[in-house]
């Protein structure tokens, strides 16, 4: 592997024009594929197995003409202090909101007024009513009249001293993430300058992320149409692509650095560069597309496409950090190294010419990282425990985790969505925003009134149930549907609750009668999602962590380090997802990360962090711990080498899990409640990893080990592929080539840089 990477990148070097050139046509042809491409006008959920989604596909197969996909809204109006909706005045004011929303877009499929005497929609207490309207299309294939319509709806009313608020999703727009993520690519920016302490390679790894980033969002955007991929694929994939982009490029600048610093010529030093470094990428990506690509064994289709998505980012995050990098590299001459670098080595150069001493590099000196790994050392038990008992008590709050998807009720207090979501909540109940949509199967009825009848007067009888509307069948008379208004708010146990128990009702009726009776809607999709998400969680983690744990015993060679990773990955993941219930469900520090509403956490959130953070995570564990591998191979003590691995990665460690944090930290600053969970979630969990376990806790455990860390079965050994990541076959191939006056003789001469 090392000594194919090699050749990559002094073929990159050396052609670097042609490498640029290619790398800036597929950027510009994604640019034209996505600028061509038809706008996505689906944002389709579906979760295969679940008793909801075959609900739902019963529905489309037994009421054809039905826009299962058709956007939907609802106008709320409540009647100003002391007055009635029924007022005869306000009662006219709202039909004829309902006659303007008629007419107001041929988009529309029905408006229903809520003064019809067959489905009246006001409130008992008569002061709140709501006009739901239908459209033919999704919510993104709404034409801006026709939005401009529903918006305006009730300012006349507003303005008589109404309140009128629209909820739905018909105004669904794509997720703005803020100014926040700029901010994030800024703090990068000044991390690589003070880190590299020149522009240029400081410009670099930002330059080659956002080409990587743009070719792969570019070409998600394009295929989006044609792929049904949800609206927040394309965040995560830049959410991914652009940290893990700059995190590769910033590894293999550092390192080619350290090899000009040794003295090597430029093309020499990408060579060895790409062949060390860029063995840590390669194997570091894989680690990544291997958790990102298993979402696919979920079985949810949006989740598997945001997850291949995503993998394709980080593929392309690859690629350009093997190729991209050293012909960049090549282009930035002596500019790569700082200018006080640069005349320090002219100095040197200039007194060992006048000596006739030859310069063969610079010696180690200690740093920052060196110092942090000998006090590791000399206290490991005391670190250990510090790390492992302090993210312990932060996932605490992990036990008290609830889960669902968030609806308008997580929606700012101060949108539009949320007031009419609490008006809704107030006139008719906390469970009015939250229907069961029940759908009876009547092809195997033996009497099929009968069935009907007992239906509605059995989950009338429940304690948990408001309303209950009488089943209507359809045309073919085969099919009927009917809707349960729970008591209590959509999220609540005592909602899922009632969705089992008329699934247990269901049962009883099938063996009965024949019928069958499922239960949809929102509501018990949400429940769906959540409880197939719990079930799949430990088959997932133990495919993901299987895995890597096969790929990185390759890489490490030897099975307490991959151990020690995956379960060091355990306790950031876990200590991360406590924090996320402390600030978006319990609401502490709610203020400071714009939470407005606590709430359950997304359903989607523990599995997409361990997806994205074990990948993210093994990063950091590849690219230190192969340093301290690559020492100890050459013949240093483990002490040693741990000291040598902190001494050349803990600062670029460091700045890459702090370039991380920004960039992700950046989509907390989104105003749609999920990428600020992400976001968030993910940079509090790349924290704790990169700091807390694999700068102290991974340290520790390795220095109690010993030469056990390193130990290995001699006939697994033999049995695992050798891939030489440490580059010890390069070395000793180029020390050969060395021996016989090859390109070593280049490498033996005083060089200036």
């Amino acid at each position: 592997m090392a000594t194919f990477l090699y050749s990559i990148g002094r073929f990159a070097f050396r052609r670097r024009r042609l490498v640029a050139l290619v790398w800036v046509a597929l950027l510009a042809l994604a640019g034209v594929g996505a600028a061509t491409a038809s706008t996505a006008t689906s944002n389709s959920f579906s979760i295969p197995g679940t008793e909801a989604q075959r609900a739902f596909d019963l529905l489309e197969e037994r009421y054809p003409g039905q826009s299962a996909d058709g956007a939907s809204a609802r106008v709320v109006f409540k009647a100003p202090e002391g007055e009635k909706i029924t007022a005869p005045e306000n009662a006219a004011e709202v039909s004829g909101i309902v006659k303007e929303l008629q007419d107001g877009s041929d988009q529309i499929a029905s408006v229903a007024d809520p003064f019809d005497e067959k489905a009246p929609a006001v409130s008992r207490d008569g002061t709140t009513a709501y006009i739901s309207v239908t459209y033919d299309v999704s919510s993104f294939e709404l034409t801006e009249e026709t939005r401009d319509s529903l918006e305006n709806a009730g300012n006349e009313a507003r303005e008589g001293g109404m309140t009128v608020e629209i909820g739905g999703d018909a105004l669904m727009v794509m997720p703005e993430t803020g100014i926040t993520e700029v901010i994030g690519v800024v703090v990068a920016g000044i991390v690589l300058v003070i880190t590299f302490g020149s522009l240029v390679a400081a410009g670099l790894p930002l330059i080659t992320a956002l080409i990587g980033v743009g070719i792969g969002v570019s070409t998600i955007t394009a295929l989006a149409s044609v792929m049904d991929l949800g609206s927040t694929t394309a965040t995560l994939a830049m959410m991914i692509g652009l940290a893990v982009g700059i995190d590769y490029a910033l590894f293999i600048v550092s390192r080619y650095r350290a090899e000009l610093a040794e003295g090597r010529e430029r093309e020499e030093a990408a060579g060895r560069a790409v062949g060390t470094a860029g063995s840590a990428v390669v194997f570091a990506g894989l680690t990544v597309v291997i958790a990102l690509a298993g979402l696919a064994v979920v079985n949810i289709p949006i989740l598997t496409k945001m997850g291949l998505a995503a993998a394709g980012t980080v593929v392309l995050a690859v690629l350009v950090a093997i190729t991209l990098i050293p012909a960049f590299l090549g282009f930035a001459g002596e500019r790569i190294v700082s200018r006080k670098d640069r005349k320090a080595r002219k100095a040197a150069a200039e007194q060992a010419a006048a000596t006739g001493e030859v310069l063969v590099g610079d010696a180690p000196r200690d740093n920052g990282g060196t110092r942090w790994s000998r006090f590791v050392q000399r206290r490991p038990v005391m670190v250990l425990l510090a790390g492992v008992i302090g993210l312990g008590v932060i996932a605490i709050p992990a036990t008290s985790l609830e889960m669902g998807l968030p609806d308008d009720g997580a929606q700012p207090t101060s949108s539009s969505p949320r007031k009419a979501y609490d008006l809704l909540s107030d006139g008719f109940g906390p469970g009015f925003n939250g229907p069961l949509v029940g759908v009876v199967d009547l092809k195997n009825s033996d009497d099929q009134d009968a069935v009907l009848k007992r239906i509605t007067g059995e989950i009338q009888k429940n304690e948990r149930v408001v309303a209950v509307t009488p089943p209507v069948p359809n045309e073919a008379g085969d099919t009927a549907m009917f809707t349960v208004i729970p008591k209590d708010r959509p999220n609540s146990t005592e909602t899922e609750t009632l969705v089992h128990d008329i699934r247990d009702f269901g049962d009883t009726l099938k063996s009965d009668d024949g019928a069958e009776v499922y239960v949809t809607g929102a509501t018990a999709m949400n429940i769906d999602f959540s409880e197939k998400m719990n079930d799949a969680l430990l088959p997932y983690l133990a495919l993901v962590v299987g895995l890597a744990f096969l790929l990185l015993m390759v890489v490490f060679r030897s099975i307490l380090v991959p151990l020690k990773a995956a379960l060091g990955f355990l306790l950031s993941v876990v200590a991360a997802l406590g924090a996320v219930v402390a600030v978006f469900q319990w609401g502490w520090l709610g203020g400071l990360f714009g939470v407005e509403q606590p709430g359950p956490i997304m359903s989607v959130m523990p599995i997409l962090m361990v997806g994205v953070v074990f990948g993210l995570a093994m990063d950091y564990e590849v690219f230190l711990v192969t340093r301290m591998r690559e020492a100890y191979v050459h013949g240093e003590s483990p002490a040693q080498a741990i000291t040598t691995g902190f001494r050349h990665g803990a600062r670029v460690v460091t700045a890459a899990a702090v370039i991380m944090i920004a960039v992700f930290a950046g989509f907390i600053g989104s105003g749609e409640q999920m990428i600020k969970m992400i976001g968030f979630g993910l940079a509090i969990a790349v924290f704790f990893d990169a700091f807390v376990v694999r700068m102290a806790i991974v340290p520790a455990v390795l220095a109690l080990l010993g030469k056990r860390a390193w130990w290995l079965p001699r006939w697994l050994d033999r049995a695992l592929p050798d891939f030489d990541v440490e580059g010890d076959k390069l070395r000793k191939k180029l020390d050969a080539e060395a021996a016989e006056g090859g390109t070593g003789k280049e490498e033996r001469e005083t060089v200036s840089v």
